[in-house]
């Protein structure tokens, strides 16, 4: 039964779609900048698992594809942190983390 699961490269690249589409209807659908946040991490796991699973099964001797993992999850952790940063400081100033009510940033 686990030997179904190793072997076939469209089951990767199913779950990795998975994974990008709701991270692409977190983003659209969540209000809070927090639920965008994991919404945007979504996103980028979804991209690296289809990097890593390409890499093993068109080219497995290259280890392309877990560079280009490890580089995305660096950029999302950065993303990440930089982000919680700036939302700390929209919710110490506006006393809520709503995305839609902050209009008014833009004065």
């Amino acid at each position: 039964m686990t030997d179904f699961f190793y072997n076939y490269l469209h089951i990767y690249l199913f779950v990795a779609l998975f994974l990008l589409f709701c991270g692409i209807a977190g983003v659209v659908y969540r209000r809070t900048l927090i639920g965008m946040l994991v919404s945007m991490e979504l996103i980028m796991n979804g991209a690296g698992l289809n990097l890593v699973a390409l890499n093993r099964f068109i080219s497995p001797e290259n280890a392309y594809g877990m560079a280009f993992t490890l580089i995305i999850m660096g950029i999302a952790a950065a993303e990440a942190a930089s982000a919680l940063g700036i939302i700390l400081l929209i919710f110490r100033k506006y006393r809520h983390i709503e995305g839609g009510d902050l209009k008014e940033m833009k004065d």
